[in-house]
């Protein structure tokens, strides 16, 4: 069949990557994708946002399944226009999509269904919302977590370190809405302290198939300084959940949330991801996402030996439930290769080289923001701000770590930024905890 996958990142490169192995795959369209899912099939100058068109696409190039990896068409309903028109689309609809749409929908998801979680507060007013910080100033030393409800591609959660700056980081919000359309309200939440982990199943609406548990680094610099970013890398054993913890999230977080979509009459079906803290009174729900994350994607499905065709379609048509994802159960890591400037400004059409190498070293490169070279044998161009991950696997955590680096060090482009710490604490034995400061994606 045909097969689309909609998104031009690096976890589109390599849901795209995964779907290559299949057999049952005979082409590969992507929309827009990026210069290196151009290798792996064709791209099509389409936005992943631009529904109609889309739908055009499936419908005209006759796909038997549709891929969608970004949140934005998601909670723009993407799948729903899909599933009218008769394409199979793997991905939750409009309505459970907004899990990760609205910050406050998602608390309020999880207060209704005894999901555990941090204490937040909603606001549209900022007077409301500066005089509710101004009584949590009078009880407590912990400045509260400052969150953007709507989509702001990873950025739109602010960390402040005093209550000043929390009102600021409130004005910026509600005021000078620094976010643009996910600022039309602000939640005010509870500061976690503990060590995180990105907890990701696959969902047919009333089963689920947990995958192997990822930690990722979503500050920019190392020793976790920095700003936060989409993910600075990732590594998969992760040591935060154990097999014990890992059922209990998956009876307290996961279950709870099919057994609520399903009685509101909207099942759950695709990826739910479950960005988990550690905390010392047990696992709370920093926030869901309700696609692959990124980068855990470029570690989680290396690992994956099952067909992931046969998997989409399991969720897709209720069927999850019959079937037994087979891992892998190696280590993996990679390590993300960002432009100059990321999180914020940065340029865009430097060259990069040393891919070739990167793969003759061990690794496998996932590009994200990068472009087709201008001309016909030119290499791929800079074009966002994470622009590489480079993945590698191994039978322990220091050979995937190690490995990742090494093909990493091929990968080369002006300007470019990288964390040299990419779980060795981990592989070395001293920590689990992948943001030392306790602090939410």
């Amino acid at each position: 069949m045909k097969v689309l996958v909609v998104g031009s990142g690096g976890r589109e490169h390599a849901i795209g990557w995964t779907l290559a192995r299949s057999s049952q795959v005979e082409k590969l369209l992507f929309a827009p994708g990026n210069g290196g899912t151009a290798a792996l099939g064709t791209n099509v100058d389409v936005e992943a946002t631009d529904l109609d068109a889309i739908v055009t696409l499936a419908k005209e190039e006759e796909v038997g399944l549709v891929m969608v990896g970004p949140e934005d068409p998601l909670v723009a309903g993407l799948v729903d226009r899909l599933t009218e028109v008769g394409i199979p689309a793997f991905g939750p609809t409009a309505v459970t999509a907004q899990l990760e749409g609205s910050k406050s929908f998602a608390k309020a998801f999880m207060e209704n269904h005894g999901i555990p979680t941090g204490a937040a507060a909603s606001f549209t007013v900022v007077d409301a919302a500066l005089a509710y910080l101004d009584e949590l100033a009078k009880t407590s030393a912990s400045v509260p977590v400052i969150k953007a409800d709507g989509l702001a591609a990873g950025k739109g959660v602010l960390m402040p370190e005093t209550f000043d700056e929390a009102a600021q980081a409130i004005r910026d919000i509600l005021i000078d809405r620094r976010f643009g359309a996910a600022c039309d309200s602000v939640l005010i939440e509870e500061r976690l302290v503990g060590a995180e982990a990105s907890v990701l199943a696959f969902c047919d609406g009333t089963s689920l198939a947990v995958m192997p548990v990822a930690q990722d680094h979503k500050r920019l610099g190392d020793g976790d300084a920095g700003p936060n970013t989409g993910g600075m890398g990732a590594f998969i054993p992760s040591p935060v959940i154990t097999p014990e913890l890992l059922a209990d999230v998956e009876a307290r977080v996961l279950q709870p949330v099919l057994k609520g979509m399903a009685a509101q009459g909207t099942p759950y079906v695709g990826v739910l991801y479950a960005g988990i803290m550690v905390t010392a009174d047990g696992p709370r729900v920093l926030e869901f996402n309700c696609r692959f994350g990124d980068p855990e994607t470029q570690v989680v499905l290396p690992l994956l030996e099952s067909d992931l065709v046969d998997i989409a379609f399991g969720c897709i048509d209720g069927r999850l439930g019959e079937l037994t994802p087979q891992w892998s159960s190696d280590a993996a890591a990679t390590v993300v290769l960002a432009s100059g400037g990321y999180p914020d400004s940065y340029p865009k059409g430097h060259p990069i080289t040393g891919l070739v190498e990167a793969a003759e070293a061990g690794g496998t490169v996932f590009h994200a923001g990068t472009a087709v070279g201008s001309a016909e044998g030119e290499p791929p161009v800079t074009n966002g701000g994470r622009v590489l991950a480079v993945t590698a696997t191994a039978p322990t955590l220091e050979a995937a770590v190690d490995a990742a680096y090494r093909a990493a060090d091929h990968a080369h482009f002006d300007g470019a930024v990288r964390r040299n710490d990419i779980g060795r604490d981990v592989a070395n034995g001293k920590g689990a905890d992948s943001d030392g400061k306790g602090t939410p994606t």
